[in-house]
C-alpha cells in the first residue's frame, strides 16, 4: 500500500479491504476459539461481519447526506455481541463469500468517493466527518482482520 499521505480515499477503503481478505485467506485453519482483542473477542465471521457492516454504515450516512437527508441511525450489535453465527467453522466457501461481498462493497465506495471532488471530499454536507475523513476512518477497519491476524 502506499504513503497514506498520498492515497486517495477510495485507496485507503480498496487497500484496508485488500488487507482484510489476506489475513481472511488464513482463517480456514482457526481452532474454533474467539481470540481476545482489548476488551472483545473476536472470531472470522466476526471479523469479516464488522467490516461489512462498517463499510454499509458509512455508505449509507454518504448517501444520506448528499441527498440532503439525515442518515439513519444504525442498530448494530457490533464488536460487544459475539453470536453463534460468529462462533461456525470459516470455511472456503465462507472466504469466497467474503471475497465477493468486501470487494463489491470496496468497488461501490472507490467508485463513489473518485466521483468526488476534493471540495466534497474534504467540504462534504450535513453533520459529521468529512467524506475523505470517513474514507480514512474505515480504513481502521483492518483492526477486526489484525486482532485474528495471519492464522496459517
Amino acid at each position: 500500500m502506499s504513503d497514506s499521505a498520498q492515497e486517495t480515499p477510495a485507496q485507503a477503503v480498496v487497500g484496508m479491504v485488500e488487507h482484510v481478505l489476506a489475513l481472511a485467506a488464513t482463517w480456514t485453519h482457526w481452532d474454533g476459539r474467539p481470540v481476545p482483542a482489548d476488551d472483545r473477542v473476536y472470531t472470522p465471521h466476526k471479523a469479516i461481519r464488522r467490516v461489512a457492516d462498517h463499510l454499509v454504515d458509512h455508505l449509507a450516512e454518504m448517501e444520506a447526506r448528499l441527498a440532503g437527508e439525515e442518515p439513519q441511525p444504525d442498530h448494530w450489535h457490533a464488536s460487544a455481541v459475539t453470536g453463534e453465527a460468529d462462533l461456525a467453522p470459516f470455511t472456503r466457501q465462507d472466504l469466497d463469500e467474503a471475497r465477493s461481498r468486501l470487494t463489491r462493497l470496496a468497488r461501490i465506495w472507490a467508485n463513489r468517493l473518485d466521483a468526488l471532488s476534493d471540495d466534497q471530499l474534504d467540504h462534504s454536507p450535513g453533520q459529521g466527518w468529512s467524506f475523505r475523513r470517513l474514507a480514512l476512518h474505515l480504513a481502521g477497519s483492518t483492526y477486526y482482520a489484525d486482532a485474528l491476524g495471519d492464522l496459517s
